[in-house]
């Protein structure tokens, strides 16, 4: 599995485009309430027979009208693509299955074990390719882009990117034996809100984030 975020990047705009659309056809054919329910979005039905879906994503205010099914920022401008993307199989993956609280590693989840390795390379590997054995910056990093602390590793933060999926990062420093390293771990029910694929989209991307955090300050 190639880097997702740079694949959804070259992707030709007919086919990138076609899915979209056949995501919010099958979508438009659920009730707004159930959507409401499974995803654990907030949820406004209006007189006109309309609803609205509001929700965060990456900790950013997010609209979404029913049955349109665009999303938009809090200042009315809409999404990109690929975020639209990400928000349609967040919608149509959602069962609703409680999450479990325990995070587990990309390997781990269902068909994940077929491209850790891929995933490990664009994700935690490029990670520790920027912060080698600075994991004060790693730190300063997750922070501004609103990672919460938690005691694991050398230094731990856990992302929430939609309602009901988060990421944790874990750095482990190196020693004479071994070379730091970084892992990025979901929720062990992740697959039951988002698919796989998505998921890689999600590590990516945040890596990405925590990276260009970095390089700002800088």
């Amino acid at each position: 599995m190639p880097d997702p975020v740079n694949r959804l990047a070259k992707e030709s705009v007919p086919g990138f485009s076609r899915r979209v659309g056949e995501l919010r056809s099958e979508l438009r054919l659920i009730p707004a309430k159930l959507l409401s329910e499974q995803t654990g979005c907030e949820y406004s039905a209006f007189d006109s027979g309309k609803s609205e879906f509001r929700l965060e994503l990456y900790n950013s205010p997010v609209i979404c009208k029913y049955p349109d099914l665009f999303f938009y920022n809090a200042s009315g401008d809409e999404l990109p693509e690929f975020q639209q993307l990400l928000l349609l199989y967040y919608f149509a993956t959602s069962d609703g299955a409680p999450l479990t609280g325990k995070f587990v590693s990309f390997a781990d989840l269902p068909v994940g074990r077929i491209y850790s390795q891929a995933f490990q390379g664009y994700s935690g590997d490029e990670v520790v390719k920027v912060f080698g054995e600075n994991v004060a910056d790693f730190k300063t990093a997750c922070i501004q882009e609103n990672g919460l602390f938690t005691s694991l590793g050398d230094a731990a933060y856990i992302f929430q990117v939609l309602p009901r999926v988060s990421a944790q990062f874990v750095y482990w420093l190196g020693d004479e034996d071994f070379p730091s390293s970084c892992k990025i771990l979901f929720d062990a029910a992740a697959t039951h809100y988002i698919p796989i694929d998505a998921c890689a989209i999600v590590g990516s991307y945040l890596a990405r984030r925590i990276i260009k955090a970095f390089l700002a300050n800088k």
